[in-house]
Formats: C-alpha cells, structure tokens, sequence
C-alpha cells in the first residue's frame, strides 16, 4: 500500500483528478478497477461513470459556484447534554438524520433541530452517520468532527462521490465548521456549490444505472 496521502485535484471546468487511492468502491460495495492516478466525472454526462470521458468539453461544463447557492454558515443548536453543529451550505441531503432521528432533525420546523428529543447517544451516532460533514456535535464544550478511517471513495446510487479517510481536496475552500475527513462531492454536474454536492441530484433526477 502506497504511503503518500489520496488526494483529489479539479481539473479546471473538468473532472476529479485522483491519485495514490487504493479504493473506489461503486454503491453496492463492490471494488473498481483503478490506476495510480484516474479521472473521475463531475460533468453527470460521462458514458463511462464513475469515470470521466471527455463529456465535459462537449458540453461546455462549467465549475463555478452559483448564485442562490445555500448560506455557508454554521449554527449551533445547544441542549442539556450536547450541542448539535450544523452547516446546510455543505449538506447533501443524504437524509440520514431526519430519516434516523426525526424528533431531533425536524424538517419542517424552525428551528429544525431539537437537541433535547432524544438521548446523546442515539445524536451521537446519528452525526456520525452524516456523509457530508454538515453535522459535528460537542459535548462539554469538545467538539467532535472528524472520524479516523481508511481513505474510500464510494460511488453512491445517483448521488454524490462519498468521501471518507481525509483524503487532500486540493486547493479547495471549506465551508464553515466543514470536516476535512469525510465530504461529498458532486457528479451530477448541477450542485450550485461544486464541488460540493447540495442535493441537486434529487431535483434533476440524476441517474446511474451501472453503479
């Protein structure tokens, strides 16, 4: 196993281009076949996904932010036993908390989160599960962000690249409170906030039928 740390570079207006990654796994777990060094689509238009095939210079792809983007702020949510930290700048929208824990992750209230509706422990795991590093959470005044595994990065069913392990996003801002060792990346090509994904997969229907 190579001893030099993944990381992922932006191709200006063009792909991901990843290097020294030992696993890329598509959305059923299973292991794809990689080079040293690979591209990876971002366009949503490859006929080769996950990986890049020129599409994006047909297609005059565009990487820039876009306006109407979601806030990049950071909001603490404080209860008796924890404070839940939450950026909706940098959320995918993978809906692992309100789906897991809708007393504490309430969608259509304000504020939307409660930290007091469940036990620590259950926000705990919750946070944990959360794959774009919106969410972190502190206990007495200690927060906890990041999480220590192996560098992966998973090709989730029509949605974003998954990355965890803190593989070097090269050159890249992060957003508020954002993780730097687990993010989500768009490969849709429609995130107002690329690189990050923002959930625009779900709005245009993107779809992946091999992985």
């Amino acid at each position: 196993m190579s001893s030099t740390k993944p990381s992922i570079t932006l191709s200006p207006n063009g792909p991901y281009m990843v290097k020294d990654l030992q696993t890329l796994q598509n959305s059923k777990g299973e292991q794809l076949e990689i080079q040293p060094t690979f591209a990876l689509c971002r366009c949503g238009g490859s006929k080769k996904k996950p990986f890049c095939d020129g599409t994006h210079a047909k297609i005059g792809f565009s990487d820039k932010k876009e306006e109407g983007r979601t806030e990049d702020r950071r909001h603490d949510y404080t209860g008796k036993a924890i404070t839940i930290h939450d950026n909706r700048g940098i959320c995918s929208h993978a809906g692992l908390c309100s789906d897991g824990l809708s007393a504490v992750f309430q969608l259509e209230h304000e504020p939307w989160i409660d930290p007091d509706a469940a036990q620590a422990e259950e926000i705990i795991a919750i946070v944990k599960s959360c794959p774009s590093g919106a969410l972190s959470y502190s206990v007495d005044g200690e927060e906890q962000r990041d999480q220590a595994r192996e560098p992966v990065v998973r090709v989730s069913k029509n949605g974003p690249y998954l990355v965890t392990g803190g593989l070097e996003l090269v050159d890249v801002g992060r957003g508020e409170g954002a993780s730097t060792a687990h993010f989500t990346l768009c490969r849709c090509g429609a995130s107002k906030n690329k690189p990050f994904c923002d959930g625009s997969h779900w709005s245009i229907r993107f779809e992946d039928e091999k992985n």
